[in-house]
């Protein structure tokens, strides 16, 4: 199955943002500022003024193959909670097979096709899960059952992960995950996150975007 995104929610907007680095001055949102506000976002960002973009988030759930789930770990400045294996047996053993993949890349034999192949162990390696937790449990306890076989979990079983980002670290985020040297799956999640953000009712953060385009942080339209 595939990888998922769901925006679960966001709090504030350019707005947000904006009041945020007036309070240097006057909150106080006259018109004359509410007019100002695209500038002020795009001088903010051009020039490096980043903290006032930690005052607004936006929220998602996602479901993702372990090997994409540790790229989403390597953003220390996002709040991430996720299912654990240590807690709770995975009962739905979801995986992931390679969009690309296909049905046309077939093994040396051609006999089956590595789509296939990789299903094949997968769900192998799930069945083999299953029966070591119920064989050491009696042994060892539960939770040392659980946790010890997890190693028979392969990288590309799904887990599903709570994600929220302040605009200051998503902004990261999207600059490293939708480079062309991140792996695929990682920037498809990434091109759906801000696909999803950018069709939030009411644009919210239409100014923010625009100054991330300005900045080529959004190199290409998704």
């Amino acid at each position: 199955m595939s990888n998922t995104v769901e925006l679960l929610g966001h709090y504030g907007s350019d707005e947000t943002i904006a009041c945020s680095a007036w309070t240097s001055t006057s909150r106080e949102l006259t018109d004359g500022k509410r007019e100002r506000i695209g500038k002020l976002i795009n001088m903010l960002w051009s020039q490096g003024h980043e903290t006032p973009f930690e005052k607004a988030t936006v929220h998602f759930l996602v479901d993702t193959d372990i090997a994409s789930h540790i790229h989403l770990l390597k953003h220390r400045m996002s709040s991430l909670n996720a299912e654990s294996a240590r807690y709770k047996e995975l009962k739905e053993d979801k995986y992931y097979i390679p969009d690309d993949w296909g049905d046309t890349l077939r093994t040396g034999h051609g006999v089956e096709t590595w789509a296939e192949r990789l299903a094949e162990y997968t769900i192998k390696g799930n069945k083999l899960y299953h029966q070591c937790i119920a064989d050491l449990e009696p042994v060892l306890g539960r939770k040392r059952a659980k946790e010890s076989a997890r190693f028979f979990k392969t990288y590309n079983s799904q887990i599903q992960a709570d994600v929220m980002f302040n605009m200051r670290s998503f902004a990261n985020f999207l600059k490293l995950r939708r480079s062309p040297e991140a792996q695929l799956e990682i920037r498809q999640i990434a091109d759906i996150m801000l696909e999803q953000v950018m069709s939030i009712s009411g644009n919210p953060f239409k100014e923010t975007i625009q100054a991330w385009k300005n900045s080529s942080i959004i190199k290409e339209e998704v």
